[in-house]
């Protein structure tokens, strides 16, 4: 054959007949779609076991909360002496119409604003200066983060019951090497307030790791285009993180500011064990208070008012957060 002849020779016609059943959606065949059908039904069926396990572990002891916040519910009723009678909202009624709750309640307030204040800011500077140390510091850093975030909640507070002894304590002879100052056999829990501050440095200590690592993992994600264009617009350090680095870094730190809070609202071990389980009145926060009502007096039914009052509170924390969430969401 020739070359002309190859040139001229006629291509047969692309089929455009469609294939039989394409588009038309029956079953079986190449037109139809798969997987449409039970989609929706999929995620619910792998989220079930863990949500049968969270009724199962949080259900049950939050409706017996709410049920023992309505009753009568003391000793006699504990040992089936009596049975149980339901008397309304009465234990909200004594609960908020006593002096001290509200004091506890605005200790714990500021305890827990104050250690969510002084955890992300000690957070952010630590995650900070991890972006401009060498390697060997980052990973010395980050292995003492680990360290301290992962020693047992007791053994911290013993070794923070030794720094802070009134005879053999290292702080105390610390401060006593200081010209002027004499803090030999300095009792810091004497006075409620130094008291709590020492547990409140207690509870930033073992929160700041998780929050460093964290706030660490954000930093990677903030362009360096835009830190060095900013600089070049002339801004410095603090121009830089207000106005570049914050705003990517902000949904995080909501999170972080709004589990700190949780966390910190719930503090009991470090209260609890650092005053050798009978907290004195200074000492009293939201969680030893409803404890010490349910199990020390043994009025359980006060002490389940006060644990649902604590959870609304939280509650409204938590709805804080879900609207700032929602509103980045927005600008997004």
């Amino acid at each position: 054959m020739s070359a002309a002849e190859t040139t001229t020779a006629k291509v047969p016609p692309a089929r455009r007949d469609p294939l039989p059943g394409a588009g038309s959606g029956q079953p079986g065949k190449p037109g139809k779609k798969r997987g449409t059908g039970g989609g929706a039904a999929v995620p619910w069926a792998l989220l079930a076991p863990c949500l049968l396990v969270l009724a199962l572990v949080l259900g049950y002891p939050l409706v017996r909360l709410v049920t023992l916040s309505f009753q009568k519910f003391g000793q006699p009723q504990l040992w089936g002496f009596q049975a149980a009678e339901s008397v309304g909202f009465d234990n909200f009624s004594n609960v908020l119409g006593d002096a001290e709750f509200w004091h506890v309640v605005a200790r714990t307030i500021l305890f827990a604003a104050t250690a969510v204040i002084l955890t992300m800011v000690i957070g952010m500077l630590i995650a900070l200066l991890l972006q401009r140390v060498s390697g060997w510091v980052k990973t010395l850093i980050n292995i003492a983060l680990v360290a301290s975030w992962g020693m047992p909640i007791v053994v911290a507070i013993t070794v923070f019951k030794w720094m802070f002894d009134s005879d053999f304590g290292v702080l105390n002879w610390l401060l006593s090497q200081l010209p002027g100052v004499e803090m030999h056999g300095h009792n810091w829990f004497a006075d409620g307030t130094q008291g709590l501050a020492v547990i409140m440095l207690l509870v930033v200590w073992g929160a700041v790791p998780f929050v460093v690592i964290t706030l660490s993992a954000g930093l990677t994600q903030v362009p360096k285009e835009l830190e060095e264009a900013a600089r070049l617009d002339g801004a410095g350090s603090w121009g830089v993180f207000r106005h570049v680095t914050m705003p990517i870094l902000k949904p995080i730190i909501v999170m972080l500011a709004t589990l700190s809070v949780i966390w910190d609202m719930g503090v009991f071990p470090q209260v609890f064990v650092m005053r050798g389980g009978h907290p004195e009145a200074d000492f009293q926060l939201l969680t030893t208070y409803s404890y010490e009502k349910a199990f020390v007096v043994n009025d359980y039914s006060q002490g389940s008012a006060i644990a649902l009052l604590t959870v609304i509170l939280l509650l409204g924390v938590i709805a804080v957060y879900m609207r700032q969430m929602l509103k980045i969401g927005d600008v997004e």
